[in-house]
């Protein structure tokens, strides 16, 4: 099997790791999901105990309940699209509070798993379902359908069908459900939370009324109707997101009220309590500028919010997942402190103070409870994220002896770690059990796929800026003969492709091992190096990640001189791809080829969450989107430099024409603004295909397509 079908069959080595793991309160058992090999896309739910039971134990293989999980609903498949998900089967699931009773979809159909029983039923519902959650007491299970939040009842106990009503239907507008730029941008992935003692749902009320509608149609299927889309793209109006709290007994409905006007962003809502009463309900809302968050407490009973907590920041106020939290009554937020550390620190604050040690950039806060908060960072190295725990005002971390990428669970005193590094070839998974429930660390097993290649970068520091970059040189390199250069960035905000993980540069090695020396570099605007490094992209998303690109290529020459200045190429998808396509307009002397997949050409046309955090509006800053875009608003060529007849860069556009979240409108409009100003390019559109490229012939495909286009525009024999 070849390297491009390997990547496509394991979902970019994903397939047959675990994830997804929820410990009982105790920290004596966990749940986790994971498929049975690393070419197997169907994910099963799993458990393992700490008292001596099966070491894992398949409690659900969804092959055995002959459901076509391709059959979704539209709404599952744009949450999958959301959140990047690339399996099938159980690909999400909740729990009640005991974790005795296990909700999930499949094919838009309701299932439940009780444990003590070892019982999975199918439940009727009112059409096909997603994100179905439990009560914490067990007895109910919310579920969304359509536009509407429904409620399952169990009657009969959760051995038993149940039966289903509507709680909260409503024409025209959808209950229950994260709108487009929060499950995108705000990893806001859900749409209503249970109250603790289940006696209440906090739901989101969304109306699209006003954002614009965008259509996306199949050209290779011209007898098919276009899908519709709400679409808010930078500068138009967002949807209208409320938040009410509605009693499941007596259905009374109280809407929560905030200044909505100047907050028009719901980021964050958390219930939180230990079941016996309604617990504590916290909002996180935002100002449409992003300068400004408010953490508010919720009176459910009135609807009435008060701040707790208010953040602001003269660029934008970042969002970080599992922020804000609690420690007790301490509330726990994670702030950008631009004096805290030489660069600034993402530190974590506990009840307005800093905990974290200066120069330490949070990732996420994994868990909180009364005693401990368990959070992943970067402290002196950006490339490498571990896990950490605070308790009692000391920070312990959680991973020691391991230096790559750690995700980590929590409950109970128990933790789940998974790290991948460049000393291995698939991540390492353990459970690491709780004093009361043995205090033991339990490995588990881990069924991903070893890449073909043999994954060998060179981690580097360039320039005067430090640069984070990895080169990457054939695996049949002679030490002796000049080599063209590819650069395989991301190199925008949010993203990082520089890490301590084989993982991370598998594409990239088997690229260099058809003959390039492949640089990936990540610039400004990059996460793990502080307040400043990411805001250094604010007002211009092309001119500072494009020259960091350019710098760090002369920077790693002067490293290794057979690093071929003449013969330079540059590949890339969504930002990257847009950075592609601007070295080929922005820097032709310097570049000889580039392959932009899915690139934003005009910011207007993306999103506003993401867009304006950086560029503001189009109206208001109309020199920040004229910088950044490559072609302006009537699709015309914006900033470029000439391409010389005799050595214009070779340029191949690609697109999935399925794409709803940089839609093809920007290949499109690029090709055209490149063909009116005389400039010779390649596109390939891709019909049916999506942002994330899922179908596997496409990701083999493209990978053969892009080494064979670089191949003829350097002038490259065959390797």
């Amino acid at each position: 099997m070849s390297f491009p079908r390997q990547l496509a069959r394991t979902r970019r080595f994903t397939l047959g790791v675990p994830r997804a793991f929820t410990f009982a309160p105790d920290g004596s058992r966990v749940l986790f999901l994971r498929t049975s090999r690393g070419d197997d896309p169907v994910t099963a739910l799993w458990q393992m105990t700490a008292d001596g039971g099966p070491a894992e134990e398949c409690l659900v293989d969804p092959r055995a309940l002959d459901v076509d999980d391709a059959d979704l609903p539209p709404e599952e498949r744009a949450r999958r699209e959301r959140a990047r998900e690339q399996a099938s089967g159980i690909v999400g699931y909740a729990t009640d509070r005991e974790r005795s009773l296990v909700a999930f979809a499949l094919g838009g159909r309701l299932y439940t798993h009780h444990l003590p029983t070892g019982t999975t039923v199918e439940h009727p519902t009112v059409g096909p379902v997603y994100d179905p959650r439990p009560s914490p007491d067990g007895t109910r299970v919310a579920y969304v359908s359509g536009p509407g939040l429904h409620v399952l009842e169990l009657p009969g106990g959760p051995t038993q069908p149940g039966s289903s009503r509507p709680l909260l239907v409503e024409d025209g507008v959808s209950w229950g459900r994260a709108e487009f730029v929060a499950a995108e941008e705000m990893r806001r992935t859900r749409g209503y939370w249970w109250a603790p003692d289940g006696r209440c749902l906090a739901a989101t009320r969304v109306d699209t009324a006003a954002v614009e509608a965008w259509y996306i149609a199949d050209p290779a299927a011209p007898w098919t109707p276009a899908a519709e889309h709400a679409y808010p793209a930078a500068g138009t109006a967002n949807a209208d997101v409320r938040l009410a709290v509605t009693a499941l007994e007596q259905g009374r409905r109280v809407d929560l009220t905030w200044d909505r006007e100047r907050f028009p962003y719901l980021t964050r809502v958390a219930w939180d309590g230990d079941g016996q009463d309604a617990g504590r309900l916290t909002v996180q809302v935002q100002t449409r500028d992003q300068r400004t968050v408010e953490v508010l407490a919720a009176d459910p009973a009135t609807g009435r919010t008060e701040p707790l907590r208010t953040l602001t920041d003269a660029a934008w106020v970042e969002l970080i997942e599992g922020a804000p939290a609690w420690i007790g009554d301490a509330l726990v937020t994670v702030e950008d402190l631009p004096e805290h550390g030489a660069g600034g620190s993402r530190a974590l604050v506990v009840d307005g103070r800093p905990v974290s040690p200066s120069g330490m950039q949070v990732r996420a806060i994994a868990h909180a409870d009364d005693h401990e908060v368990v959070l992943t960072a970067s402290q002196d190295d950006p490339t490498a994220i571990h896990a950490y725990r605070w308790c009692e005002g000391e920070l312990t971390r959680l991973d020691d002896g391991e230096d790559g990428v750690t995700t980590v669970a929590a409950e109970g005193g128990s933790y789940a770690l998974v790290t991948a590094s460049l000393d291995h070839p698939t991540p390492r998974a353990r459970i690491r059990w709780a004093a009361t429930a043995g205090g033991s660390e339990t490995e588990l097993s881990v069924r991903a796929e070893r890449p073909q290649v043999t994954v060998v970068p060179r981690l580097l520091e360039l320039g005067e800026r430090r640069l984070r970059g990895a080169l990457l040189l054939p695996s049949d390199d002679d030490g002796i003969s000049r080599l063209p250069v590819l650069l395989d960035p991301y190199g925008g905000p949010h993203a990082q492709r520089v890490l301590r993980s084989t993982a991370a540069f598998a594409t990239s090695q088997w690229f260099a091992d058809q003959g390039f020396a492949v640089l990936v570099v990540d610039g400004r605007g990059s996460p793990g190096r502080g307040p400043a490094w990411e805001r250094a992209v604010a007002g211009d998303l092309a001119s500072v990640p494009l020259q960091d690109q350019l710098d760090a290529l002369a920077d790693a020459a002067a490293l290794d001189p057979r690093l071929d200045l003449d013969r330079v190429a540059i590949r890339g998808w969504s930002f990257g791809g847009f950075l592609a396509a601007a070295a080929a307009l922005r820097a032709p002397e310097r570049i000889r080829a580039a392959v932009a997949g899915a690139p934003v050409t005009d910011w207007r046309l993306y999103d506003t969450h993401y867009t304006e955090r950086y560029l503001g509006t189009p109206e208001e800053e109309p020199a920040a989107y004229a910088v950044s875009s490559l072609v302006d608003a009537d699709a015309r060529l914006g900033p470029a430099e000439p391409w010389s007849p005799d050595r214009a860069p070779s340029l191949l556009l690609i697109h999935g024409l399925a794409d709803d979240n940089v839609v093809a409108a920007h290949s499109l409009r690029l090709s055209s603004a490149l063909l009116a100003d005389g400039r010779a390019h390649r596109f390939l559109p891709l019909s049916g295909v999506t942002h994330m490229t899922p179908q596997e012939v496409v990701t083999e495909q493209l990978l053969h397509l892009q080494v064979g286009f670089l191949r003829d525009s350097l002038g490259l024999a065959g390797h």
